[in-house]
């Protein structure tokens, strides 16, 4: 344990998508459950790009520093071309930022979940000898932690698959960290009451569809043209992204008026645009509920989704997102789903009959969800999050 009596600091960063933060929260908040268990002289700062997912961040009370970030694309459109020449200005610019920041702060270590938002730190962090581990979400690792990685003392990888990509004297296998406060302990709650409290029926299995943070169109549509067959047996909570939330709002009306026919069932649909972690606002549903409450999942195959699906044991269906960087979603899916846990949906082959048919043959067969749901268990790894801090811990002896 820790001898020092002056503040240590560690410096986290990631940032860029959801994927990157929510599992930087993770490890965040079990850094600071070991700093009040032990009484540690730590002390914690984010240093990253100020975007949506900054908010997320700031509710957790530690120091937060911005910096201007870029990223590469690897398309050669002519509109991705322009944006990469218009980012090296805009890393050179966070470079700057970044070298200023961490001469001044002089952290202990600096853990990151990778992305562009983390590329700049993990860059000057090598400048000033300050030692970096290194978190890859997902089956197939991102440019930044590829390149970067021979320079880290440890990278953390989710996906066994992905051990063959960094060196083997310091990879270590520890899954991707989630947020434990998402997740009920066992009979903390009881469900029917749960639903009761929601006004959600008890009679109809609930599917949760998730989109990701930013919701998924291609998702969204599949979910309106599937109504008609699905909303007769199943109740479903629709996460659709704050961009589309009004169109999907109005074309379920027409929907349930002109096609189902029927303003009853228009009462087991339930649309939101994001889905928090608690309570926010007028929001009625969470996500702690919702993992505990669902029957069965539809979600895009991010990493972080992954993994809080299979901490919850649920059986899932994924749809990929097919331009995925290095079709990673595609990769982090058929990795997740070959011991049973989830079925994987590719986009070209998004029909609602064939969708509506995956459903009900999850649905109606219980030894098959059951098995679903156990092979989902089997694959978490609920300690993630704990390992990963006690290891950064233990560094600072």
């Amino acid at each position: 344990m820790i001898k020092s009596n002056s503040t240590l600091k560690i410096v986290l960063t990631g940032g860029g998508s959801g994927g990157h933060t929510f599992p930087l929260i993770a490890v965040l908040r079990e850094l600071k459950k070991i700093k009040e268990e032990n009484n540690l002289p730590l002390e914690f700062i984010y240093l990253g790009p100020n975007d949506f997912t900054l908010e997320y961040i700031k509710k957790e009370g530690i120091e937060v520093k911005t910096i201007i970030t870029g990223k590469f694309r690897r398309s050669f459109s002519p509109i991705d071309i322009l944006n990469n020449i218009l980012d090296i200005f805009k890393i050179i610019f966070g470079l700057f930022q970044t070298f200023v920041y961490l001469f001044l702060i002089m952290p202990d270590i600096v853990f990151a979940k990778g992305g562009y938002g983390s590329f700049p730190v993990i860059f000057i962090s090598t400048l000033f000898f300050i030692p970096f581990y290194l978190h890859e979400s997902d089956s197939q690792p991102g440019l930044t932690n590829h390149l970067m990685a021979r320079f880290a003392k440890l990278v953390f990888i989710s996906f066994e698959s992905s051990a063959k990509i960094f060196p083997p004297s310091k990879t270590k296998l520890v899954g991707n960290p989630v947020r434990e406060e998402l997740f009920y302990e066992e009979e903390e709650v009881d469900k029917a009451s749960l639903k009761r409290s929601l006004g959600l029926s008890e009679e109809y299995p609930l599917i949760a569809v998730l989109g990701g943070s930013l919701g998924a169109q291609h998702i969204n549509d599949l979910i309106l043209d599937s109504l008609p067959q699905l909303i007769e047996e199943t109740e479903i909570i629709h996460q659709t992204g704050t961009t589309d939330f009004e169109r999907v709002l109005r074309e379920s009306e027409i929907v349930f008026k002109e096609i189902i026919g029927s303003e009853e069932r228009k009462t087991f649909y339930h649309p939101v645009p994001f889905i928090e972690e608690t309570i926010m606002g007028k929001e009625m549903f969470n996500l702690k509920d919702i993992y505990f409450l669902s029957d069965l999942i539809v979600a895009r195959a991010g990493s972080g989704l992954i993994f809080e699906i299979a901490r919850s044991g649920k059986p899932a269906i994924l749809i990929p997102l097919p331009w995925s960087t290095k079709e990673h979603q595609i990769k982090n899916a058929y990795e997740y789903a070959k011991n049973g846990a989830a079925i994987v949906l590719e986009e070209k082959n998004l029909q609602p009959n064939i969708f509506s048919g995956l459903i009900f043959q999850i649905l109606r067969d219980e030894k098959k969800k059951q098995e679903m749901s156990q092979a989902a268990l089997n694959f978490a790894k609920p300690q993630a999050a704990q390992i990963i801090a006690q290891e950064l811990i233990n560094s600072l002896t």
